[in-house]
Order: C-alpha cells, then sequence, then structure tokens
C-alpha cells in the first residue's frame, strides 16, 4: 500500500454521465477512521519524483481549446484574494474529460469554486464536512465514480477537477483563494505557478498590491524562458504596485512555427513596505490587524545544540549536504554565541558536552568533526534530544547562558526512531517534560521517511517550529534558508495589547521571540466606541533594553481610503483576522490532548470556516446549480502523514506564557452527576477579601458583616484559612500598586493558593494563569478561556476571564480576577478571593477567614454621628475587648464585575486588632502551601 506525502493536498473530481459531478478536496482524516492496515503501514512514505512534478498543466485533455487564462491577486495589507479563471471548449469530436489544476500555496484557504457547463452554472459554497461526507457516500451508492489525485511541491499544492462533456462544450472554471502573506528573510513572496501546456489566445496575469504606509520596494522574478522578461511589467506608486504579464500569442511560442507554449516556470512577485518600529495599526470594517517587524535592533545572542541525525539512512547525497549547510551555518556564529553539536544514529555523541563560545578556533573544530561523520546505524531520537536539553540545562545552572539570549535545539532527522525509546507519544512526552520556558526545539525533516507530523508537534509544544527539507532539491540551501530565518533573534517575550474594552477576539498576542527579517501579526474584533483613535501597547525586551511601544490610528481613515481604490480588497481585514484565527485553531486542535476538547475546537473551526467561506481541512464545498439538481462535493481527506501522536494522553509540564493557551494535558469528564453550571453560582453568604485587601466576615447567626484591612508589604502571604485535619489550606501572597498613591503604597492579592494535602493537590491562581499541581505534574490554564477540570475528587471551574471556583465535598472557594488597564499609572491586576459560610470544617480550622467558622459573639451599640456624617460610629464588644468601630461599605464583585456592589459593615480599624485572634503578623506564613502554626 503506497501512502502519499503528508501535506495538506487539494484534489479530484469524478468523472460522471449525464452531467453529475462531484469532486472532493480534503485535509484529513480522523484518527478513529483508520483501519488497522493504515495504521500500520502509517510510516511508509512515498517520495514526489521530479517527473511526478513536470506532468503538471493548467488544463489537461486531448483536442480541447483553452481561449483564456487569466490570474488576478489583490493584495491588500499583506492579505491576498487569488482568483484563477480559464475557459475550455471540446473541440474534439467525442465526449471526453477535461481537467482544470491550479497549484495553489499550502498556506492558502480555497474560498470557492465555480464552473459552467454549457450554461449550467455551478455555484460553491462552504459547508460542514458531514454534509459534504454525506452527499459523497450518497452520490457513489448510486454508482458514480470517484477517484482522488494527489500531487504536491515544496511550497505549493494541487487543486484539481476533472469534468466529462461532450464534443463542442464550453466550460469556464473559476478558482479563488485567499492567504496572509508571511514576511522571509524581509520580504513577502507571491507565487503564481503559469503552466498551461499549449499555446492561449488570451493569457493574462494581474497582481494589485496596495499598502497603506507604502511599498518600499517590490520585484518580479520568474522561472521562465529568459526571453519573458521583457514582457513582465511592474508599476508603482508610494501605496501601490501592478505587476502584468500578458503575452500574446505568438510570444508565447517556443519558436516562431511552433504549437507548443514556452510559458512553463513561477512568476514570483517579491515586496516590502514601508514601516514604523512601533508597528502598524489598521482597522477596517471593524477588524483590526497590527503588524509588527522592527528593524534597527541587536541581535540577541543564541545558545544552539545542533542534533544531526547520522543514522544509515542519511547516507549519501542528504549526509553531504547536510555537511555542507552545516559548514555556512557554523560561519554565522559570534564570539558572542554558543553552540555544540551532536550526531546519533543508535549511539549519541557529542563533539562537546557543554556549550562554548562561536570562536574562530572552536568553529574550525566542530566543522572538522561533522566532516569525519559516517552515516550509519538505527535512529535514536530520544536520548539525543535528552542530551541536547541537558546541555542547556547545564549552561544555564552554571550561569554561562546570558538571561537575554535565546536558547534552541536544532534537530535535523530524515527518519523515525528505530532504537532505544521508539515510541513517538512518549518522546514527545519526554521532551516536554524535560525543556525549560527559555528554550525552544526547532524540527527539520528531511524527505518523506521522517514523521513531519511527530516532528511539527514536538517542536510547537516547546516554542519552535518545523519544516520538512526536501531531498529532491538542494537541501542545502533549504537547510540555510531555514536557519538563516533563525539567526538573528531581536526581541524576546513580545506582548501586543490594548486598552480594555476596546477589542474582542484577539488573535495570538504574546509571542516567545521576534527573528529580523519577520513579523508578528495579532488581529481580532474593534468594539464600539466613543472615540475613533484605537491604541495598541507592546512591549518587548531586547538585547540591552526593555521596550514600550504605542501605536494607534483613526478607526475610519483605511475604509474611507479603501473605498476610492478599485483594486483593493475591501474586505481584507475580517478575512485575515479569520484566516489567522482558525490557522491557530487547527493547531490547537492538533494539539488537543482530550477528546472533548477536540471536538470543542472543531466546532468552533466549522463555525468561522463557514461564516468566512474557508476550505479548511474540516470543511468542505458544496458546488451546485441553481436548481439543486446537480451537485459537485468539495472535501479534502488527508494525506498519509497520520503522525505519532492524537494527544489524548498526553502529561507534559506547564507553558504559561502561550497564547491562544494549549492545556497540554487530559482533563477527566465530569462524573455523570456533575453539577449543571447553573450551580456554580456562589451562595448568598460568603466571607471575601477583595480590593487592597479588604476582608469582609459574615456573621449568620447575627445577620451582620465585618470588614477590616490588612496593611503589609508586597511579598508577605498571609493564611486565610488552614484546617490542619481536613488537610485544607488557603493562603494569599500580597503584591504592590506601582508606585505611591497618596504617600501609600497599596498591596493586593496577586497570588490565591488552595492546597489539599490528602491529594497533594494545589490550586493556585494569579493574575497570569491558574495552574494545578500534584506531586507529578504542573499544569497551567489560562484566564483566556472557560474551563472544568476533576482531579482527585476536585473540581475546578474557570469561567473565561473571571473566576475560578475550586470545589472538593463540602468545601468551595471562588478566585475573582479583577484586571488593570497594563498602562495604569497606579494600579495592577489582582485577585478576591470569596469563600462560602456554609463550608465544613474541623475544630481545628483557624486563618484570617476560617477563625471564623466559629461565629464569635458580637454586641454593637452606643451608634452615633462620626466625624464623617456619612458614617456611624460605634461600639463593639467581641472576644472581651470594646472596639471603636465606624459604619462603612466595602465592594462585593461577584455580580458587577466592573464596579461593584455595595456592601454595608461595621469597619474595624487597626488591621482587625481586637476582631481577629493575635495580631495579623501572626498569620504571615513562608510559602504558599504553608500551614499555619499559632502560638
Amino acid at each position: 500500500m503506497k501512502l502519499l506525502p503528508s501535506l495538506l493536498i487539494f484534489g479530484l473530481l469524478f468523472l460522471q454521465h449525464n452531467h453529475g459531478f462531484e469532486f472532493v478536496i480534503d485535509g484529513e482524516w480522523e484518527e478513529d477512521m483508520l483501519s488497522d492496515l493504515e495504521q500500520h503501514e502509517r510510516h511508509k512514505r512515498a517520495i514526489l519524483t521530479s517527473e511526478e512534478e513536470k506532468d503538471f498543466e493548467i488544463v489537461s485533455g486531448d483536442d480541447i481549446t483553452i481561449k483564456s487564462y487569466r490570474i488576478e491577486s489583490h493584495v491588500t495589507s499583506r492579505f491576498a484574494h487569488t482568483t484563477v479563471r480559464s475557459h475550455v471548449v471540446n473541440s474534439g469530436a467525442r465526449a471526453q474529460s477535461i481537467g482544470f489544476n491550479v497549484q495553489i500555496p499550502k498556506k492558502a484557504f480555497i474560498s470557492n469554486f465555480t464552473m459552467n457547463v454549457n450554461g449550467i452554472v455551478f455555484k460553491g459554497s462552504v459547508k460542514e464536512k458531514a454534509v459534504a461526507r454525506n452527499l459523497y457516500n450518497r452520490a457513489k451508492s448510486r454508482g458514480k465514480a470517484a477517484s482522488i489525485v494527489r500531487a504536491n511541491s515544496q511550497d505549493m499544492e494541487t487543486f484539481q477537477t476533472e469534468v466529462h462533456v461532450p464534443p463542442g462544450s464550453n466550460i469556464e472554471f473559476e478558482l479563488n483563494y485567499q492567504e496572509l502573506m508571511q514576511r522571509k528573510m524581509g520580504i513577502y513572496e507571491h507565487q503564481l505557478h503559469l503552466q498551461p501546456g499549449r499555446l492561449v489566445p488570451h493569457f493574462q496575469v494581474d497582481v494589485y498590491i496596495f499598502e497603506p504606509k507604502g511599498v518600499s520596494k517590490v520585484e518580479a522574478t520568474h522561472t521562465l524562458a529568459g526571453h519573458f522578461t521583457d514582457f513582465i511589467k511592474v508599476t508603482t506608486t508610494d501605496e501601490k504596485a501592478h505587476i502584468s504579464f500578458k503575452p500574446s500569442l505568438q510570444q508565447q511560442r517556443k519558436c516562431n512555427n511552433c504549437t507548443g507554449s514556452a510559458i512553463d516556470g513561477v512568476l514570483n512577485v517579491k515586496y516590502d513596505v514601508n514601516r514604523d518600529s512601533n508597528g502598524e495599526l489598521q482597522v477596517s470594517d471593524g477588524y483590526f490587524v497590527h503588524f509588527f517587524a522592527p528593524t534597527n535592533l541587536s541581535p540577541l545572542p543564541k545558545n544552539i545544540v545542533f542534533v544531526i541525525d547520522v543514522s544509515g539512512s542519511m547516507w549519501g547525497v542528504k549526509m553531504k549536504q547536510t555537511v555542507e549547510a552545516m559548514q555556512a551555518i557554523l560561519d554565522d556564529m559570534t564570539v558572542d554565541d554558543h553552540f555544540s553539536v551532536i550526531d546519533f544514529n543508535h549511539n549519541v555523541r557529542c563533539w562537546n558536552e557543554d556549550l562554548v563560545p562561536g570562536s574562530r578556533l572552536q568553529v574550525g573544530d566542530a566543522k572538522k568533526y561533522i566532516q569525519s561523520i559516517k552515516p550509519n546505524g538505527g535512529t535514536n531520537i530520544n536520548e539525543a534530544l535528552m542530551r541536547a536539553v541537558q546541555i542547556l540545562i547545564r549552561a544555564s545552572n552554571q550561569g554561562l547562558i546570558d538571561p537575554r539570549s535565546v536558547s534552541m535545539i536544532i534537530l535535523v532527522s530524515d527518519g523515525d526512531p528505530t532504537v532505544g525509546e521508539t515510541k513517538l507519544s512518549t518522546i514527545q512526552k519526554n521532551v516536554k517534560r524535560v525543556m525549560r520556558e527559555e528554550f525552544s526545539l526547532f524540527s527539520l525533516g528531511i524527505g518523506f521517511d521522517v514523521d513531519y507530523d511527530f516532528l511539527e508537534r514536538i517542536a510547537m509544544e516547546n516554542r519552535g517550529m518545523a519544516q520538512r527539507i526536501y531531498a529532491n532539491h538542494n537541501a542545502a540551501d533549504q537547510l540555510r534558508a531555514f536557519y538563516s530565518q533563525v539567526s538573528a533573534p531581536l526581541l524576546r517575550r513580545i506582548t501586543v495589547q490594548f486598552p480594555d474594552d476596546s477589542v474582542s477576539d484577539v488573535t495570538q498576542n504574546k509571542f516567545d521571540k521576534f527573528f529580523s527579517g519577520s513579523e508578528l501579526v495579532v488581529a481580532g474584533k474593534v468594539l464600539p466606541s466613543d472615540t475613533n483613535i484605537l491604541t495598541s501597547y507592546t512591549t518587548a525586551s531586547g538585547a540591552d533594553l526593555d521596550l514600550t511601544l504605542e501605536t494607534e490610528t483613526d478607526t475610519t481613515e483605511l475604509d474611507e481610503r479603501l473605498a476610492n481604490l478599485h483594486h483593493s480588497f475591501p474586505g481584507f481585514a475580517r478575512q485575515l483576522w479569520a484566516y489567522i484565527t482558525i490557522k491557530q485553531l487547527l493547531a490547537e486542535r492538533a494539539m488537543a490532548t482530550t477528546a472533548l476538547k477536540k471536538r470543542k475546537i472543531t466546532q468552533k473551526i466549522l463555525s468561522l470556516a463557514v461564516e468566512h467561506q474557508f476550505v479548511t481541512p474540516l470543511t468542505a464545498l458544496l458546488v451546485e446549480n441553481e436548481d439543486e439538481s446537480e451537485r459537485l462535493l468539495a472535501d479534502s481527506p488527508k494525506d498519509a502523514k497520520h503522525g505519532c501522536c492524537s494527544g489524548v494522553g498526553v502529561s507534559p509540564v506547564s507553558v504559561v506564557y502561550e497564547h491562544p493557551p494549549w492545556v497540554l494535558f487530559p482533563t477527566p469528564a465530569p462524573p455523570s452527576d456533575a453539577k449543571g453550571s447553573e450551580e456554580w453560582a456562589l451562595p448568598q453568604t460568603v466571607n471575601l477579601v477583595d480590593n487592597d485587601p479588604h476582608f469582609i466576615i459574615h456573621l449568620p447567626r447575627q445577620n451582620m458583616d465585618v470588614c477590616f484591612n490588612i496593611d503589609s508589604k508586597p511579598g508577605h502571604i498571609l493564611n486565610l484559612l488552614s484546617d490542619s485535619s481536613t488537610g485544607v489550606v488557603v493562603n494569599g501572597q500580597l503584591i504592590g500598586s506601582k508606585k505611591l498613591h497618596k504617600n501609600k503604597l497599596n498591596t493586593y492579592f496577586g497570588t490565591i493558593s488552595v492546597y489539599f494535602q490528602p491529594e497533594g493537590l494545589s490550586v493556585t491562581a494569579s493574575t497570569e494563569n491558574i495552574t494545578v499541581s500534584d506531586e507529578r505534574h504542573s499544569h497551567v490554564f489560562s484566564w483566556e478561556a472557560t474551563t472544568d477540570i476533576t482531579q482527585d475528587g476536585v473540581r475546578i471551574h474557570i469561567l473565561k476571564k473571571s473566576n475560578v471556583t475550586i470545589t472538593n465535598g463540602n468545601f468551595q472557594v471562588t478566585v475573582l480576577l479583577h484586571r488593570i488597564w497594563k498602562k495604569h499609572p497606579v494600579n495592577v491586576d489582582f485577585l478576591g478571593i470569596y469563600i462560602p459560610t456554609t463550608n465544613q470544617y474541623s475544630p481545628l480550622v483557624h486563618g484570617l477567614i476560617g477563625q471564623f467558622s466559629r461565629e464569635p459573639d458580637v454586641n454593637v451599640y452606643d451608634v452615633r454621628e462620626g466625624v464623617d456624617p456619612l458614617k456611624k460610629e460605634a461600639t463593639m464588644e467581641v472576644k472581651g475587648s470594646q472596639l471603636q468601630v465606624t459604619r462603612g461599605w466595602q465592594k462585593d464583585y461577584r455580580t458587577e464585575k466592573k464596579h461593584g456592589s455595595n456592601v454595608y459593615c461595621w469597619f474595624v480599624h487597626n488591621s482587625g486588632k481586637g476582631f481577629i485572634d493575635g495580631h495579623y503578623s501572626d498569620y504571615i506564613v513562608p510559602d504558599l502551601s504553608s500551614f499555619l502554626q499559632m502560638n
């Protein structure tokens, strides 16, 4: 059984008599659809030969005439909408099948396909895959023939259709696809494959570019015959460029009297834009796009461990080209960089067990070592990666790594593991377990013998990326080109933020690294506002500085400009946002650790793809005539990579700064008797701590609320509840405001931890995330998604951007998240904690809140006017003391998050002295899991 390359491929059309058509554009099969034989054969991979690539032509068939062929691309703010049209006539004397083939970029989404066959017009619309599959199976059951054709090249994939028509038939094909241009090495590149295979009376290519900040440079290169250079016209203005290619019939001929076409190659449109160092913020049609590609920054030092596969399968050209590439790559090292080299087959060898500076002497020695390698033996990927991580960890522990540097592992391999640990999911888990957050893994897979799905997954989990190196191309050039993309890191930990209530549905806005020549893109929806100004704030760390960059734009200006441009793409921002979001969701889906999580992500993808009309791996294009009597079905079967891992059962360590957050471990399904969402609401009576930090203690028996403040210091950890008998402890750590306000530094809870000693489980909420840890694992969840987790009988319910509720039997606690505008001069994000008075504890319970589970007798009398006429004063008798208290109010934010609702209470001064047992300093504990030790 021969399986084809593991890349997303578009293809197919089916032959059918009586003008009935179907075709499939497919993207993936689910794992559970694979037969045992397919699972067994998943590692067999086919290599596309150069002969197969040459078989491609735009229109196929005998005795056909291409009356016209036109490609038109509208690129607006890096987002391209491309239309390919062809008008074909069956000029033969018999009915025949006519094919229409288009090579499109791998990263593009088809947005529509239409066909006019002898006046019968078929129009496309994107549907959920289930609809497409049902129609497809129904058609097959009626005896319709079906076959799947796949083809592929380094950067493109082939869409193919075929229709059986009688002689004299006229067929018009039209295909639309959309993609975001990715900036690499300082250039955006738009590729168009031109291979008609025959002469075309009307052949025309037009590319229209509009960039609001202006086009800084543009050029059109090609791999066509040399004489076509003069026929490619490039016209530019400040903001626009037009590239046209319109050879006449005579100019297309291979020679003056030839009947064959000389058009056979690729037209490359390359350009870059003017840019501000702070970034470019654009708003159109209610959506924003933020482009960030700063220049003129000093590169960060880098620490790289190269891990090179030298197994027997690398013998010959692969090894020769890898060595050639490594010579050039090592020459790029500077004395500020550190590196080492690991080569592996069934054994693992280190050129140097430690990172060494990239001096000329060390580089020369490493180059000699690599040149002496003789490939042989098996493939022990697991041990090689473990050794690479150990080298980085050892250097970090010894203080040899600059804290502002970038640490990377670059793996080059051409095969699956055959020695040592061979289970790919286990290798994935092992690497994830040992990798530190400051390390990244980049995977390069040579040829199709390697399980690229595995390499991609392991790279994505560890803040890197994967790339396939095509063995039938110049692999050395490809390796060097990839390294060039990551060889100059300029910034670390980049975050793009916006003021509260100004945007929503934001795509990934936190990035681990920014490399020279690339670009970071964040998109989202703009919320209604009283102002026409949208502002973004970008923070990042460079080689010797920290940056906070502010960018603003008028939200109406760009739409006014687009309305006056004939060749712009007015809906670019909306489609660009959907494109990025779907791409990120597809990546998140590939990392999903449970079937439930995967289904939820799938539904999001389906909804977006149908709304924005994108053919994704999970959607299909239904093409039908006006009366719906004839249909074509566009679907997309996954090519046979089938990777290592479905994702279920992975148990990695935490990743806290990735966005969108990928929670990379299985979450058990809630028990059948789980409470509904309506029961997560807190009871009416609670004890709470919120704001700076204000304690409100509810005394149910006396229907009274008593409040007090704790004036402690940032960094102090206060015990709120400690029950050594049941083994439950709740602690909170204080943080300070950004600066003094009215000669006082306000303090807030920045972290709250709930620890269950019997289960060895802690739930720690910070303003950044929620961490669930046991004795074996630590799992990090984001505030950016609503999530339910059950572990060891403890239920954790995270309400997106709002609160987390932890429940264990008769114990419950809720932590509220308060987000503050990041540019606020004083305030910071903080947490509030709400504990129901109905919780059940043992008699040993104590703590600033816990002690009040035994309600004290409180007598308030002598109520009188206070210094503030709005606040009464009184005397309180409690625990044998007489306290002077003030009638006031504090805030309960459970139901009204922004402004809170008032809770009237008697305020006890001096940090609760007299109302709490002892002094507040008695409740300071050493760490977040410490039980209270009262004298």
